[in-house]
């Protein structure tokens, strides 16, 4: 079996266990399709790897580079999926495709507007742990309906999930 046999196999394998789990039911359920190179849900959000991605017009290197994305760990959407390329969206819209080895499944959500409250716990009366502001890129640990949990510079603590760029309003469970 050569290589590119056994990397089909290990997508059919993980998309039946995704199946077996659920997550593409719920993914196909929530108005989104399975990727047809993964079989992940599209769209989904993901980070880059590097502080240099390149944006290219279409899927593949013989496309030009359209834009250089320089901030490794920005969230980013995946839109589309082909061979090896995928076409991502940034928060201010532009699209592009990248090679998948430039993106990394840790999440990540981009803070917005002004300066944000970082709380203790998911209310607003909950204890302030710190202001965060606009533009800083922080991991996410997980959601609820109405509040996230991230990660930024050491400190942990809850924003509201209107306040960041990186969540889909379907997921709400805490990770």
């Amino acid at each position: 079996m050569d290589l590119l046999d056994r990397r089909r196999m290990f997508m059919v394998l993980l998309t039946a266990a995704f199946l077996w789990l659920g997550i593409g039911d719920s993914a196909v359920a929530a108005g989104r399709t399975l990727g047809s190179e993964t079989g992940l849900p599209i769209p989904r959000y993901v980070t880059l790897r590097s502080n240099e991605v390149n944006l290219r017009t279409g899927p593949g290197v013989r496309y030009p580079v359209d834009w250089v994305m320089q901030r490794r760990h920005m969230p980013v959407e995946i839109v589309a999926e082909f061979d090896t390329w995928r076409k991502v969206r940034d928060p201010e819209g532009t699209e592009g495709w990248v090679h998948q080895s430039m993106l990394s499944g840790r999440r990540a959500v981009l803070v917005l507007g002004s300066l944000r409250t970082l709380r203790r716990s998911p209310s607003d009366t909950a204890p302030a742990i710190a202001r965060v502001e606009a533009g800083v890129v922080a991991w996410l640990e997980g959601c609820r309906p109405e509040w996230c949990e991230i990660e930024a510079e050491g400190l942990s603590g809850w924003i509201h999930r209107a306040h960041v760029w990186g969540v889909r309003i379907d997921e709400g469970r805490k990770r």
